[in-house]
């Protein structure tokens, strides 16, 4: 597979990324319509996806395989998106931004870069001519996805199923997967996506290996900016003066689905290093105040996440 090959295929998905999420902008900035911005996202995987293998048209078995996978990630996430903010009847995240211009041009800026980036090695592949027979990390890499797409699913599910019934108000979702895993939607998009890099690395060749910098961006994103930060800030503020909610942090793993008991008894040192236990996580938690004061407030007082 030649460079040329390459750069045409990484121009032609930029410059679609770039002209999709430009239409949904306007929509955003004219009509204050943020309930498509998750749904402008997820499905331009797809669109991209889809472009890339028939544009292509070589067919090959590996193409076909993890675009199907990219495919019914996006639409059921962007589905599940879609109808769970027409739910709510307004995104919460724009609240400061609809009547600010240059944020909302930031934020769509970076969504047409996530998006380009994390696509990344299904471009490659689908760019290829399929790079030949079947081979273990094919395997891998589907398998990955699955449990990935799994996790992610059960996670979404469970938690709008939490969230809509009235006695759960003002409490935080621990339940199902969010048992092991504080944020077990965001280990299952991680998963998925680093499963797809597996299955393409048998068509990667040289510099074709730097793709690498889609699971990575994802995963930086998620652990460092848009993601466990910002979840994990508004929890604290929200929950931190209850006992029970301190008992839930500190016993539940913030990214990898762990038991419990396995969790809370493990060191500091070895839930920062190995399990992304980062100090910043908790910098939002009101400080400790006079004995008894968290065993008296009252999680149902408290907003709903």
């Amino acid at each position: 597979m030649g460079t040329v090959l390459d750069s045409h295929f990484l121009a032609l998905t930029a410059i679609v990324t770039v002209v999709y999420q430009f239409i949904f902008f306007v929509i955003t900035a004219l009509f204050k319509f943020d309930q498509v911005t998750d749904f402008a996202g997820s499905t331009n995987f797809v669109i991209l996806a889809v472009l890339t293998l028939v544009v292509k048209g070589t067919w090959h078995f590996r193409q076909i395989v993890l675009t199907l996978l990219v495919v019914v990630w996006g639409l059921r996430l962007g589905i599940f998106l879609l109808m769970r903010i027409l739910q709510w009847g307004e995104d919460r995240r724009f609240d400061e931004q609809r009547g600010n211009i240059v944020r909302l041009i930031i934020f769509w800026t970076l969504q047409a870069v996530w998006v380009w980036t994390v696509s990344l090695p299904l471009t490659i592949v689908n760019a290829s001519d399929g790079g030949g027979s079947l081979r273990p990390a094919d395997v891998i890499g589907w398998t990955m996805w699955v449990f990935g797409f799994l996790i992610e699913a059960a996670a979404d599910q469970q938690k709008l199923s939490f969230k809509n019934s009235p006695e759960n108000r003002g409490k935080w979702c621990d339940v199902g997967v969010w048992k092991w895993s504080r944020h077990p939607n965001y280990f299952g998009e991680m998963l998925l996506w680093w499963g797809i890099f597996v299955a393409a690395s048998p068509v990667l060749e040289g510099a074709e290996y730097l793709v690498i910098l889609g699971p990575l961006f994802l995963t930086l994103l998620l652990l460092f900016v848009s993601g466990i930060p910002l979840l994990e800030a508004s929890a604290d503020k929200k929950h931190g003066n209850s006992g029970a909610y301190r008992f839930y942090k500190k016993t539940t793993s913030p990214l990898i689905l762990l038991p419990r008991g396995v969790y809370g008894n493990l060191p500091g040192w070895c839930k920062t290093i190995f399990l992304f236990e980062f100090p910043f996580y908790s910098r939002s938690l009101p400080q400790e105040k006079a004995s008894g004061d968290s065993k008296n407030s009252k999680e149902n007082e408290l907003k709903d996440d």
